[in-house]
């Protein structure tokens, strides 16, 4: 995340093309931001004209236009200021409206678009990030980029247009003055563009940093059991404040650099306003000058030039939003490494059966789990995964989801191979109970339904009875409307996991997987499950890995994995007849042979 994908690309080039749906709308914005500058800027000739009427009276600029009279002239002013006035307040009104309107825009569809693409990353991608991270980026980041858009790119843009305007005007009334006022301009341009490098990389290490602690702020919260049981608060604390530290400290180098471009810029101004003030002054007393239009270019040189103060608050915002626009737009372009193929697949037509051939694989940096591995499952039937940890049992599920992909061979769901099937569709025939139960901050009901959000009030308590949770639930303060907390945590681990398990026997799909859907119960409710499970897994191709070997005696078939290889295969029964790994793992369960557990 904190490389750049496209480093010869600007930010704001990027920004541009990620918003190009949203082009008549940006036009729209910076229409009516010219638009209202432009106003903005026409009372300083209203006051210049004014000076020469009341001066010159019949021989004034507007008394040329036929306007002779004083009154009349003084009229027509008065008309003009009012129609400018409301001119500048109208599209004061809409760029301010449109420009607002423009950053909650982007706002959520850089958001949706980030989190839609974030969905897609292999699970590899989240296991070399934190989720910590990934929140400032879809967070803090994009508020940051709403926070520019609200106001920074109005300002910038009237500056663009009150340099020109003015200078223009100036030019055309008094060329020889007007160059004084430009003088400044060459000295602030060359100190934003300066300051702009600079700056740059500085906000970038502020956004990683406060990146860093986000990830500890999340990890630390999500962790809060373990830091009260270990006490370790006081150490925790520290590292907050070690990684708030890093943060302050990167902040204030930028600061230090930012701090230092307004007063640069305020020097340069007096030179030009002083300038135009006594020059400019000499030549009106000398007649050079008319008296209205020295009076236009005091005022307009301030409007001219006390404007650029502004720029380095401005390019302050701009640098930090297109820091955080680079890694909101970096995690968009991170490429998808799993893709879906073009073949649908319903469900309903599915019989479930599962091959795997020679397949190889292995964690990014780490050795290899599988090594040729092959594996067959009939249609219908279910089939016990056994071993010790470590031996690849859940890594197997993990590849038939396609949540990562192999290095080689294939693996075939009814014949066609998985990663020509379309992905959702794939996805959809499988049912997952994991090791790790997660459950959504919700009620009981949503959660169960989670997978099948069409489903009724009866089937997702008959789901429930199911998976041997319908009697705690009716025990719950509010029965199935009970809120279950975040990942769960007002319920025990055997209720998260009967929860789990009637949320995927409702998803009705024709492979069931059980990853350790027994380990938090005990022995009882494992023995209900067990009894549902027989009901459950008819006419369904059933995937049990377990510890607990009593979960997979009944099972068609039982394998027993040991560092990716199978080097059993069969029934409970022939297992236990042929004394290998199996039988000795049974006989540890079972008590006989507890002597055994403490040698190995």
């Amino acid at each position: 995340m904190s490389s750049r994908i496209h480093p010869h690309k600007s930010a704001l080039r990027r920004l541009l093309i990620s918003l190009q749906n949203y082009r008549a709308l940006i036009l729209a914005a910076t229409t009516c931001s010219v638009l209202n500058k432009i106003f903005d800027l026409a009372p300083p000739v209203l006051i210049g004209l004014s000076v020469d009427v009341v001066v010159r009276e019949q021989t004034s600029w507007l008394a040329s236009l036929g306007f002779r009279s004083v009154p009349s002239q003084l009229g027509i002013l008065a008309l003009l200021s009012f129609f400018i006035w409301s001119a500048e307040s109208f599209f004061e009104y809409l760029y301010s409206y449109l420009w607002r309107n423009l950053a909650q825009t982007t706002q959520h569809t850089l958001r949706v678009k980030a989190y839609g693409h974030l969905q897609k990353l292999e699970m590899a991608f989240f296991e070399g990030d934190s989720t910590g991270r990934l929140m400032s980026v879809l967070n803090d980041d994009i508020n940051q980029l709403e926070r520019f858009l609200d106001h920074g790119a109005n300002q910038i843009l009237q500056l663009i247009i009150t340099v020109f305007v003015i200078g223009g005007a100036m030019a055309i009334t008094a060329p020889g003055v007007a160059i004084l006022a430009f003088i400044p301009i060459p000295i602030v341009l060359w100190g934003s563009i300066s300051f702009q490098r600079k700056l740059a990389p500085r906000y970038r290490d502020v956004r990683e940093r406060a990146g860093d602690i986000a990830a500890r702020l999340s990890n630390n919260l999500g962790g809060m059991l373990t830091i009260k049981s270990f006490a370790t608060e006081s150490w925790e604390l520290e590292r907050i404040k070690e990684d708030s530290q890093a943060y302050r400290r990167s902040n204030r180098k930028a600061i230090k650099l930012s701090a230092a471009f307004i007063p640069l810029i305020r020097f340069a101004i007096l030179f030009a306003f002083l300038a135009i003030l006594l020059i400019g002054g000499l030549k009106t007393w000398e007649g050079e000058i008319a008296i209205g239009t020295y009076s236009f270019l005091v005022f307009i040189t301030q409007r001219l030039l006390w404007p650029l103060t502004t720029l380095g608050h401005t390019l302050d915002e701009y640098q930090r939003s297109m820091a955080s626009v680079n890694r909101v737009l970096d995690l968009i372009d991170t490429p998808i490494t799993i893709s879906g193929g073009l073949k649908p697949i319903k469900p309903n037509d599915v019989t479930g059966k599962v091959e795997f051939k020679n397949i190889d694989f292995n964690y990014k940096e780490r050795d290899p789990i599988l090594n040729k591995f092959n594996l067959n499952i009939a249609a219908g039937k279910t089939i016990g995964i056994v071993g010790p940890t470590g031996s690849g049992k859940s890594t197997i599920i993990k590849l038939l989801l396609r949540l990562y992909e192999l290095k080689s061979g294939e693996i075939k769901l009814d014949g066609n191979k998985i990663d020509s099937i379309n992905l959702k569709d794939l996805r959809r025939c499988i049912a997952l109970v994991s090791q790790d139960v997660y459950l959504f901050h919700g009620t009981v009901e949503e959660n169960i339904a989670y997978g099948n959000q069409q489903a009724t009030k009866d089937q997702i308590q008959n789901a429930a009875k199911l998976a041997e949770a319908s009697e705690f639930i009716e025990n719950l303060p509010f029965k199935y409307q009970t809120l279950v907390g975040e990942r769960g945590q007002k319920l025990s681990g055997g209720q998260r996991q009967r929860i789990a398990l009637a949320r995927a026997i409702l998803k009705n799909a024709p492979i069931l997987i059980l990853d350790e859907a027994t380990a938090a119960v005990d022995n009882e409710t494992e023995a209900a499950i067990q009894r549902s499970l027989l009901k459950i897994t008819k006419n369904r191709t059933t995937i049990v890995i377990a510890h607990r070997l009593s979960t997979v005696r009944h099972a068609d078939e039982i394998v027993v994995l040991v560092k990716g290889k199978i080097v059993e295969s069969g029934t409970h029964e022939i297992l236990l007849k042929q004394n290998g790994a199996y039988s000795d793992l049974w006989k540890v369960q079972a008590g006989l042979q507890a002597s055994l557990l403490l040698n190995k």
